[in-house]
């Protein structure tokens, strides 16, 4: 027994990685594709955390109300959906917004050069 995993790297990297962690990025990537906010991700993914802990307890046997199991998975399922959700906002961002900003790496965008801040916003 581990200190993440509960039964063997295999089945962590299965269940929570694989399985969770594919859930999780299309969790976030939806809720950002519908413009919500980012609070959002947070909510489904503790819902998420606990079909996961269900998955270990009804496939391998695991612990079902473990909580130290379930932040773990929590947060790991965080990063991921947290992830999915900026990778899209900044495709988003910068195809809305073309005249205003441009993609400054995988999950960050800026303000293209020359650029006002009041274009299109009705303000002088």
């Amino acid at each position: 027994m581990g200190i993440i995993w509960e039964h063997t790297l295999g089945v962590f990297l299965l269940v929570t990685i694989f399985l969770g962690g594919g859930a999780a990025w299309l969790s976030g990537r939806a809720i950002a594709l519908t413009w919500r906010p980012v609070w959002q991700v947070g909510a489904y993914m503790v819902l998420l955390a606990g079909v996961v802990r269900f998955l270990y307890y009804a496939l391998f046997g695991g612990t079902l109300l473990s909580l130290h199991y379930y932040v773990v998975n929590l947060v790991i399922l965080l990063a991921i959906a947290g992830l999915g959700f900026r990778f899209t906002r900044v495709g988003q961002m910068v195809t809305q917004y073309s005249w205003m900003y441009e993609r400054a790496g995988p999950l960050s965008w800026k303000k293209r050069p020359g650029a006002s801040q009041a274009v299109g916003t009705g303000q002088p």
